[in-house]
């Protein structure tokens, strides 16, 4: 998962700078309502890619939210199954708690984004649409940057409870050594079921 969130993260960030770009480009929307316009033509190709950025940096931080929930059931699981100190059970559970802050707040910071890309687009009928232009635009930069640093916060979570993982995996084969569960000859002796 230390390897896979960046990459998901860094995609969803492409788009969203993707997404930024295209809206530079559009022009003057406002003077040219032309269904047959570039203008407006961009406006759609726009409204699509922060579409899929929307959907994008849900994806991401659900991902982060999904992969706690079940790295924190596992650390409870393997904690009781193997009688382990409560220690790192504990700090995945401070780590889940700490990140899922920071993935509402960045899913929260792209609906905002698009809401004010919607109160800022023409084709709703609404005539003060131009004065939420700068707001959305505004709004879309300081969003990259927001979503940007939960990501950081989201992944140095991750990197953190990968260490408390790790030690659960130490401690658990540290016991099975003890009592000879990995020992090849005892496995030959333990009778086997047959499942059929």
């Amino acid at each position: 998962m230390t390897r896979i969130f960046p990459t998901l993260a860094a995609t969803s960030l492409g788009l969203f700078l993707l997404s930024i770009v295209l809206g530079l480009c559009i022009g003057d929307l406002y003077q040219d309502l032309d269904s047959t316009s570039s203008a407006f033509r961009l406006r759609g190709i726009h409204m699509l890619t922060g579409t899929a950025t929307a959907l994008a940096v849900v994806l991401v931080h659900s991902i982060a939210v999904t992969y706690f929930i079940g790295t924190s059931r596992w650390c409870r699981e393997v904690t009781e199954t193997y009688q382990l100190a409560p220690n790192s059970l504990q700090r995945s559970n401070q780590l889940k708690r700490k990140t899922f802050p920071w993935c509402v707040l960045g899913m929260l910071t792209v609906v905002v984004v698009g809401a004010m890309g919607a109160a800022s687009d023409p084709g709703t009928g609404r005539s003060d649409t131009a004065s939420w232009a700068g707001i959305h635009q505004m709004s879309a930069f300081a969003g990259l940057a927001l979503i940007a640093w939960t990501y950081y916060r989201a992944w140095l979570n991750i990197v953190s409870n990968q260490v408390v993982i790790q030690q659960i995996v130490d401690d658990v084969a540290k016991i099975r050594q003890e009592r000879g569960l990995d020992d090849p000859e005892s496995a030959a002796e333990s009778p086997v079921v047959n499942s059929q």
